[in-house]
């Protein structure tokens, strides 16, 4: 069970313009990424990934594990225009996620 103010999301963090890509998934979004940004965590510590570049919310999290488990598989550059399409400058997207709250899809 997922707390009601948690975001199910897959995302994306980086060390600066199309440097080191780190994807990941987790059911409580704001707080895994406040612990990447303290240096938490193997891989993201190790190569000092704490620029947000890119991230989707899921309503479920077999849904975001999928989707995940999928882009971990594409090539590098099929990443880099996932995150180019919604993020052309590559901008650490920190700060709009602390200051947005998810709109419920209507399906």
């Amino acid at each position: 069970m997922v707390a009601a103010d948690a975001w199910i999301a897959v995302y994306m963090m980086t060390d600066h313009y199309r440097g080191t890509l780190y994807t990941g998934v987790t059911a409580n979004f704001q707080s895994r990424i406040i612990q990447h940004r303290e240096g938490v965590g193997g891989f993201t510590r190790r190569y000092d990934l704490k620029r947000l570049v890119w991230y989707e919310i899921h309503d479920r999290m077999t849904d975001a594990i999928q989707r995940e488990t999928s882009i971990k598989r594409w090539r590098r550059q099929w990443k880099i225009n996932l995150i180019e399409r919604d993020n052309p400058r590559w901008d650490d997207l920190y700060d709009a996620v602390f200051n947005w709250a998810p709109v419920p899809r209507v399906i």
